[in-house]
């Protein structure tokens, strides 16, 4: 395994993102659609925010199993906006930040993917299961 592997090298680059006028359906659909958890909220290219299928859930009613399901999750998603939900205050790194850098963050902190900027441009993400897959690939 080497050392000061660059986290450009496993991280997505392929990035789904919102914007703060975005709602928080299309934001459902989106982490459904894609089947991933975690979606950077940009602005231009900047990112201003992370939106995490789990705030997405606390709001929501997700695991009603009533037949009136879909209409109770549009009622409740039309009561907050994606700026309201998302996190504001983002721990990022750049695409030169290491492997190992970026493992100690995610094990030592309560989230579990980081957006990758490079001059102020969001250029990927990295998630917990990034990791785990380079790491399953080293044995």
């Amino acid at each position: 395994m080497r050392q000061r592997t660059p986290v450009s090298e496993i991280m997505t680059r392929n990035i789904v993102a919102l914007t703060k006028s975005d709602d928080l359906e299309k934001a459902e659909t989106l982490f459904k659609r894609n089947k991933i958890r975690h979606i950077p909220v940009v602005s231009r290219d900047m990112i201003i925010g992370m939106l995490s299928y789990t705030d997405l859930m606390r709001i929501s009613y997700a695991e009603t199993s009533s037949k009136f399901e879909n209409t109770v999750e549009s009622v409740v998603y039309n009561m907050f906006t994606i700026e309201q939900v998302m996190v504001k205050d983002v721990v990022t790194v750049t695409s030169d930040t290491t492997i190992k850098e970026v493992t100690k963050i995610l094990a030592t902190r309560e989230f579990h993917a980081l957006p990758v900027v490079d001059n102020d441009t969001l250029v990927g993400i990295i998630t917990t299961t990034d990791l785990l897959n380079y790491y399953h690939q080293q044995y």
